[in-house]
């Protein structure tokens, strides 16, 4: 009796496990990484006056930024729109050598003008580069709100790191295009500001800072947008699938000046599972309020074939997770306007580093300030997120 008890036993065992086992070599097969943050801490901050010039150019309207971890360098694009000088991007080194980011360890090494695949200059007002994203094949990917008002198309355009000239282009979908009879695509100002490539290489993802005119509103104090989040394959140059982001409600405790904006300026892939840190900002009427979150596209509804966001039941879709990771008003420095982050080089302690940067909007009351945050983060695959989820405790 006792013999057929323990072969019961070993039965409902093999019975248990081989599933188990099964599941578990299926997950471990998958090439799943994903990173969580799990702490972020200020390290310090420089700042570049406005009026600094570079090679006969002056620095600011930094809206976007990107790592090169090989030469240890940073390439951020500059806003203006070829009327201070040609439309353009800078290289920076910045000194971390410390563990600490203070004033004269951000430095301009280099500035390389765009050129078109006429090798000529972008002509004033035709262009407003606000995003940069490096790839592995010595180019980078440069997105443009173009100007709405002017009926001047947005732009998503991959540009040689070395000479600046533009290469290829990607399609915008039509639903994003400025129309006559404004009942569609982008609003003035509030377009592709976000631009981020997975380390893999294979996707790139640029967002809409605010909703399109047939998805919403845009952002007022209290209220908040439904931003969409763009995926190219880099391998096809075109567009896969898109996903709702909904910025937070921001409302200012007090406005003396009667202005307000608010609205999604960067995203940055952190690894190829579809985890982003994004920055939303917004102005207040005083000062400037930024929050960094962690966004995962985990269960999130693709949207690229819904051309209207009021014309469906949205109830049914599913946006993006977001998780605050700080509101940067919490520290003990002055804001300025934050619009662009990477992920940058690694401290000696091994830890990687988030590198933030204001448009300065070439403004004399305003500084293109660089913030720098060291970051704890976890690797897991999707076995462990599996289990974690089965077995909380």
């Amino acid at each position: 009796m006792q013999l057929i008890r323990k072969n019961k036993a070993l039965q409902l065992t093999v019975f248990f496990c081989i599933p188990i086992l099964i599941i578990s070599l299926f997950f471990l097969n998958l090439p799943s990484s994903a990173v969580e943050i799990t702490g972020i801490e200020f390290i310090g901050q420089a700042v570049i006056p406005t009026g600094t010039i570079f090679q006969n150019t002056p620095i600011g309207g930094l809206s976007g930024i990107t790592y090169d971890d090989t030469k240890q360098l940073y390439y951020a694009i500059s806003d203006d729109r070829s009327e201070k000088a040609p439309a353009r991007f800078y290289t920076f080194r910045i000194d971390l050598s410390q563990g600490l980011l203070k004033d004269g360890k951000v430095a301009p090494v280099g500035v390389t003008l765009l050129v078109d695949k006429n090798n000529q200059n972008f002509a004033s007002s035709t262009i407003d580069s606000e995003g940069i994203a490096l790839t592995n094949r010595g180019t980078v990917f440069i997105s443009s709100e173009g100007d709405a008002a002017k009926f001047i198309n947005p732009f998503i355009k991959e540009f040689l790191l070395a000479s600046g000239k533009e290469v290829s282009s990607l399609p915008i979908p039509d639903k994003f295009l400025p129309s006559r009879d404004g009942k569609k695509g982008i609003r003035n100002n509030l377009v592709f500001e976000s631009l981020t490539i997975t380390p893999d290489n294979k996707y790139l993802f640029s967002a809409t800072e605010n909703a399109l005119i047939q998805d919403g509103s845009e952002a007022k104090p209290g209220l908040s947008t439904s931003s969409r989040i763009l995926q190219y394959n880099l391998s096809t140059n075109q567009l896969e699938k898109e996903y709702l982001y909904r910025t937070e409600a921001v409302k200012p405790l007090i406005n003396i000046t009667g202005k307000y904006a608010q609205g999604l300026p960067d995203l940055h892939a952190i690894d190829n599972q579809g985890h982003f840190i994004s920055i939303e900002r917004a102005f207040t009427g005083l000062g400037f309020a930024i929050s960094l979150f962690q966004v995962s596209l985990e269960g999130a509804t693709d949207i690229h074939n819904v051309d209207s966001l009021l014309q469906v039941d949205t109830k049914a879709i599913i946006p993006v997770q977001k998780k605050l990771l700080l509101d940067l008003r919490k520290l003990d420095v002055s804001l300025d306007n934050i619009e662009g982050l990477t992920l940058g080089r690694v401290l000696p302690n091994g830890q990687p580093t988030l590198i933030v940067v204001s448009d300065n909007n070439f403004q004399k009351i305003q500084r293109t300030q660089w913030i720098a945050f060291k970051l704890k983060t976890e690797s897991s695959s999707r076995l462990q997120r599996l289990l974690r989820r089965l077995f909380p405790y």
